[in-house]
């Protein structure tokens, strides 16, 4: 993929076209009246985390669309969610610009967990949170900068500055635990290792904000969705662009992003209503999501590989099987 003498598209000219790709709906997870802002899954692909503004954080079993826990935040308003690599800890953030870490083992009912850790330190909300284990987490805010954090300690180790606009989103390197990619409103996708301050690369190929952010499963690459109705593909050894995503028909905002386990296929969801599966390699839509009636906030890939879940502003949160 970081061919310097071709690109990845003629590089890839022999390599099989996909079919189709068809998902079917295996649940619809209700949370009524209430936009869904941000989704993730469980380590153990069976529950999904959903972040709603009607200031609830809900744990759903994915396979019966039952509600598992329902945790009520102090403040609605609420942007990101994240699970630990355990599962025993979950952390939001939003326009306190507090990221409150939750244990799933201090639950007192099945709506009522107390907030284990405050994280304080940004000047503005927290868009975005990832767990590197349980004892350390990276957010993104509107501060336009990330932070490494002590969770036990409740402190910040280390904030990273390098943006001009509004951090969007944040993504963990899957193969390396020092490196992560942010997106931002400056058009821009900052590459960091926490041992350091400031960007080791920077990718500006973009013409609008960048919403979203996710790293190839090989951790050489990543991918960005943009409101500039765009995804591209970035490789880190070469330090440039090799694709760009995009079709005639599609003019709205990238929303979120999120490759398949293989790295195959990206997934791409827009304001809308619908998301898209695009062959990485052969630079090809195979497939749309049909399911939401309003924007799709977030998409993300079960760490088995084998479901898909997104959320919606029509309080939805939809599983699908591939």
């Amino acid at each position: 993929m970081s061919l310097a003498d071709t690109t990845l598209r003629d590089a890839s000219a022999s390599v099989p076209a996909l079919r189709v790709v068809s998902l079917k709906r295996r649940a619809v997870l209700r949370c009524p009246n209430a936009k869904v802002c941000a989704v993730d899954w469980a380590p153990d692909s069976r529950h999904v985390l959903s972040a709603s503004q009607d200031g609830h954080l809900i744990v759903w079993n994915a396979s019966t669309g039952h509600k598992v826990q329902a945790i009520s935040l102090r403040m609605c308003w609420v942007m990101s969610c994240a699970y630990s690599p355990s599962g025993q800890l979950i952390a939001s953030g939003g326009l306190d610009n507090v990221c409150s870490i939750y244990d799933l083992r201090r639950r007192e009912s099945i709506v009522k967990v107390p907030v284990a850790k405050e994280l304080v330190g940004h000047s503005a909300y927290i868009s975005a949170c990832r767990f590197l284990d349980d004892r350390q987490l990276v957010t993104g805010s509107g501060d336009m900068t990330c932070a490494l954090w002590d969770v036990p300690g409740e402190r910040m180790v280390r904030q990273f500055q390098g943006h001009t606009g509004d951090v969007t989103s944040v993504a963990l390197s899957p193969q390396n635990p020092h490196l992560f990619v942010s997106g931002s409103c400056d058009a821009r996708a900052n590459v960091w290792d926490t041992r350091t301050t400031t960007p080791v690369q920077s990718f500006a190929d973009h013409a609008r904000d960048v919403n979203s952010v996710d790293f190839h499963p090989d951790g050489a690459a990543f991918a960005t969705g943009s409101d500039d109705a765009t995804c591209r593909l970035f490789d880190l050894r070469a330090n440039r662009e090799l694709a760009t995503y995009a079709h005639g028909t599609i003019s709205t905002g990238v929303t979120s992003v999120a490759f398949s386990k293989s790295g195959r296929i990206l997934l791409s969801a827009y304001e809308d209503n619908h998301a898209q599966l695009w062959d990485t390699l052969r630079i090809e839509r195979v497939g749309v999501i049909h399911g939401h009636d309003a924007r799709i906030s977030s998409v993300r890939v079960s760490p088995a590989g084998n479901s898909i879940a997104t959320g919606g502003w029509d309080a939805k949160v939809l599983v699908w099987g591939i």
